[in-house]
């Protein structure tokens, strides 16, 4: 076999790992959604707790997503992405072992190793395909979200398997992890890549730190963070409450999630040809607020209406953040700085919804006043969105 065969099988196995990894950054987080009224009847927990099984994971996001890439900076980001899938795997099944208190744990787990694979998968593209930045950018969020959408889905089903239940439809998804640790394998014979930072890293972060508009691109993401995962934890909570099975309201938890994909796509190739994108980003807002209606209306046809609304808006902001991070900055050490920044505090902000929906309807008894508040924040992503939007770039503010 040739040298220039073995590379072009090297590459191929390095784009299939790659597409491996991203399949598991939502699907153990999503599937959960579907199965959440079954978990909660089945260890006499409250919605508040059971929101937390979205939450934590996002805050584990916001604890790790500044220490992943001095993490690869020492042992190699090949090396990094492997063990934290070993991680991964170990909370799967962790977390379907029986009591709360495992549950949790495995959750965290869970949480802390996909937060190495939100923040250096998009490095290792940029790094390994340097002139397929955007192909490679987009087939990865589609497997991610196409995974997310399929657990969702399935979850309830593989449940119904005799023997199965709510703890046997999770474990399952350890499947998925495990092919892709061993698909991932051949990447650890590369060699740990050591990189420096410079003093113009450091200055890039104080002025991050300091700047308005890096700010309201944090929140910009954090928000349409909060909106998706709390409608992936209480959608069907949601639905089944104005009358609907709980096969359908899987479905329709999928139908929000595969309404994300188009977005993600179509909103950047609208947005670059753009002077700026204040008016795409408001749009996100509005959306979300349309979504929340229709949600309130429990009819048939609004309901379909209101989860592609909500899910598109979170598509499009999604593909916004992540330009904002590269638009709104003036190198590529501002851009990772203010996408280490953005993802940080951006989970914070998310980890928020999935409990405070919870406890609201604990409170009230209804879902009423939980939409309402997902509609209002359609308004924070209004506001926010047209200052990330502006024309201007991050040193411009100070």
């Amino acid at each position: 076999m040739t040298v220039e065969k073995q590379r072009k099988i090297a590459r191929w196995g390095l784009l299939i790992g790659v597409l491996l990894v991203a399949s598991n950054l939502r699907a153990p987080i999503t599937a959960v959604g579907s199965l959440l009224p079954y978990i909660r009847e089945d260890l006499g927990i409250s919605n508040t707790v059971a929101g937390s099984l979205t939450t934590l994971p996002l805050l584990a996001f916001a604890v790790v997503s500044p220490f992943a890439t001095a993490v690869a900076r020492r042992i190699g980001m090949e090396r990094t992405i492997f063990y934290s899938f070993i991680l991964l795997t170990l909370g799967i099944i962790v977390r379907t072992l029986f009591g709360v208190t495992l549950l949790l744990i495995g959750t965290t787990i869970v949480g802390l190793a996909i937060a190495f694979g939100n923040v250096l998968l998009p490095a290792v593209i940029k790094m390994k395909f340097p002139l397929k930045i955007g192909l490679l950018t987009g087939l990865y969020a589609v497997f991610m979200n196409i995974f997310g959408a399929l657990a969702s889905g399935v979850s309830l089903p593989l449940s119904r398997i005799s023997g199965w239940g709510w703890q046997g439809s999770l474990a399952s998804l350890a499947i998925l992890s495990i092919v892709a640790l061993i698909v991932w394998l051949p990447q650890l014979r590369k060699k740990a890549e050591v990189q420096k930072r410079d003093g113009a890293a450091g200055t890039a972060k104080n002025n991050i730190w300091k700047s308005p508009l890096a700010w309201n691109i944090t929140v910009y993401m954090g928000t349409q963070s909060m909106v998706f995962f709390a409608m992936v934890s209480w959608l069907p909570d949601i639905l089944k409450n104005s009358g609907y099975s709980s096969d359908v309201a899987g479905w329709m938890l999928s139908l929000m999630q595969l309404a994300f994909i188009p977005f993600t796509f179509i909103t950047p190739v609208i947005a670059e040809r753009l002077s700026n994108q204040k008016l795409l980003a408001a749009i996100t807002g509005i959306l979300v607020m349309v979504g929340a209606a229709g949600l309130l209306t429990g009819t048939v046809l609004m309901i379909i209406v209101a989860v592609i609304c909500i899910g598109g808006a979170c598509g499009a902001a999604f593909s916004l953040s992540m330009m904002f991070f590269s638009l709104r900055s003036n190198d590529g050490h501002e851009a990772s700085n203010i996408s280490g920044m953005a993802q940080s505090f951006g989970y914070l902000i998310a980890a928020i919804g999935p409990v405070l929906l919870g406890f609201m309807h604990d409170v009230t008894a209804a879902w009423i006043f939980p939409i309402a508040v997902v509609g209002i924040t359609g308004v924070i992503l209004i506001v926010t969105g047209i200052k990330s939007g502006a024309d201007r770039k991050i040193t411009s503010v100070h």
